[in-house]
């Protein structure tokens, strides 16, 4: 099912409004002292290893509803990499960082961006991680299925040959909504983007910082618009890599993610072909192609290992729409099994890229919990329908795959509310936008629009297609990135970063391709966006 949360001490200090549980804005004049984050020494790294000297971690309390601040609260999970310098020696204040989602957690990429960044800038800023309310090591941690048996492999194939296939996937999305709502439905209705952005304010508020920087990725760039358009005097810096569309939220961003996904996978189709002479799966896009949805019909009528069905194939090569450095080890796993009829290469990389565990349940029940409140779904199964048979005859690889991940949304039991209406401000700083041109989980012309919401912008655009851009090999982007956290300096016009290279191709299976996706992407994760 991949796509890839004590006695309060006191609240953030609430300015202009606070939030209701269904995302409106509610009117408050209450001012309290800021909560006090509980720092301490982590226990391990997020790689394994002993945390480094100047790694804490750490809880905070904030309000389940921001319209009763003094009412029942949650914890959320905190971690900061403290900064080198002193507050009087080029200290640069808070930077927070968020991997996006929704539903994924966010204090490792803390520690990552601090190691990724340049020392001259990371030593500069306090840089902090959180994981949102309901995720990972936040309290409650929203679970609503066992995974090992709503997951189970094989799954029901995702694209429905039938009436009866389609209502059996159709139940199976009413149950997720129902258990949710059966176990959580205290909880539901506070999982909001809105409510996420302030919780990032009771964040820096905790801090004791008059303004944050914020580096968000995937919909991580979502929750920072969001924060800067309630927030905007509040922001130092802002950087938005790999960029949501904030005027499709989320029932439209979905289908506009499958034409994006259906041109990256034909780019991984035709890189495996130009290849053939490693991978024998043919020398063309239209034979790789056959050669592909041949494989998925093969799965269909005799899962490999007994396991590995047309869903579980769905959910592991869409990691290959995410970035194309699992290409080799994916086209080699491919090819032993059309070839050699060798199983195991297919059925190692999807437990490692596509089994799903608790943490992974963890996070689509987050997923779901912040799109489906966010915004309003079709609640007619016949609008689902019509929509996903249009668009699987142009873009088959992931459209009803897509639909099924987010049909609980039909049956949520809270209704989707009103979304932040996205906008700049002159308080804001100028705001610094990074996209690859092929991204296909957050589409290019995402990311244009968000620009037209901002004041002043600067944007930085790899020719490439892999989702997160920055820290992630390209000098071209990263310096950009480090000279506007060390001054606030963003290009006067757009800036062309060139792609990475290809991937070379592999006759064999390596190790990288059956340990869990490393660097960013391993971080990033493949769920949602």
């Amino acid at each position: 099912m991949k796509r890839v949360v004590g006695v309060v001490a006191g609240v953030a200090v609430l300015v202009g409004g606070i939030a209701s549980g269904d995302g409106r804005a509610v009117a408050s004049g209450a001012r309290q002292a800021p909560a006090a984050i509980a720092w301490g020494p982590c226990p391990i790294g997020s790689n394994g290893r002993p945390a480094p000297a100047n790694l804490e971690c750490g809880t905070l309390r904030v309000p389940l509803d921001y319209r009763e601040p003094w009412g029942q609260t949650i914890e959320l999970a905190v971690n900061r990499v403290r900064a080198r310098v002193s507050r009087s020696a080029g200290y640069l204040g808070a930077l927070l960082v968020n991997p996006g989602g929704p539903g994924a957690p966010g204090r490792s990429l803390a520690e990552y961006v601090a190691s990724s960044l340049p020392s001259d800038v990371s030593e500069r800023y306090d840089i902090v991680g959180f994981d949102p309310r309901g995720v990972g090591g936040s309290e409650p941690t929203l679970h609503c299925v066992d995974p090992a048996v709503f997951f189970k492999a094989p799954r029901p194939d995702a694209v429905p040959k039938g009436p009866a296939e389609e209502r059996e996937l159709i139940s199976r999305a009413r149950e997720f909504a129902d258990r949710c709502g059966a176990r959580w439905s205290w909880l539901l209705p506070h999982l909001t983007t809105e409510n996420s952005a302030r919780d990032m304010d009771s964040i820096r508020a905790a801090l004791g910082e008059q303004k944050i920087s914020y580096l968000g990725y995937s919909y991580g760039t979502y929750l920072g618009a969001v924060y800067a358009t309630l927030f905007p005097a509040r922001v130092r810096r802002l950087v938005m890599d790999s960029t949501v569309d904030p005027t499709s939220v989320w029932y439209e961003a979905n289908l506009r993610q499958d034409g994006a996904f259906e041109h990256r996978h034909r780019q991984f189709l035709a890189w495996t072909a130009k290849h053939n002479d490693v991978y024998r799966l043919g020398t063309s896009l239209k034979q790789t192609s056959f050669a592909y949805y041949a494989m998925r019909d093969r799965l269909r009528a005799r899962p490999a290992g007994g396991i590995l069905g047309p869903s579980e194939l769905d959910d592991t090569f869409t990691v290959a729409g995410y970035s194309d450095r699992v290409w080799p080890a994916f086209a080699a796993a491919w090819s032993a099994y059309v070839r050699q009829g060798d199983v195991k290469g297919m059925v190692d990389i999807y437990k490692k890229h596509g089994e799903d565990d608790k943490a992974d349940e963890n996070g689509y029940a987050s997923y779901l919990g912040v799109q489906c409140a966010d915004a309003k779904w079709p609640r007619k199964w016949e609008k689902w329908r019509d929509d996903m048979t249009r668009l699987h005859r142009r873009a088959p690889f992931l459209t009803w795959p897509n639909a099924w991940f987010n049909a609980p949304c039909a049956f949520w039991p809270v209704r989707g509310g009103t979304p932040v209406e996205v906008q700049g401000s002159a308080n804001l700083p100028p705001v610094l936008l990074i996209q690859s041109r092929d991204d296909a989980a957050t589409p290019y012309k995402g990311a244009l629009e968000m620009r037209r919401h901002f004041v002043r912008t600067g944007m930085v655009i790899d020719g490439g297609g892999n989702h997160g851009v920055s820290l992630s090999g390209s000098e071209c982007v990263d310096e950009h990135l480090a000279a506007y956290l060390r001054d606030g300096t963003v290009p006067a016009r757009d800036v062309e970063c060139a792609a990475q290279p290809e991937p070379r191709p592999s006759t064999h299976m390596t190790a990288d391709a059956v340990s869990p996706p490393a660097g960013l992407l391993g971080i990033l994760g493949t769920l949602g966006l």
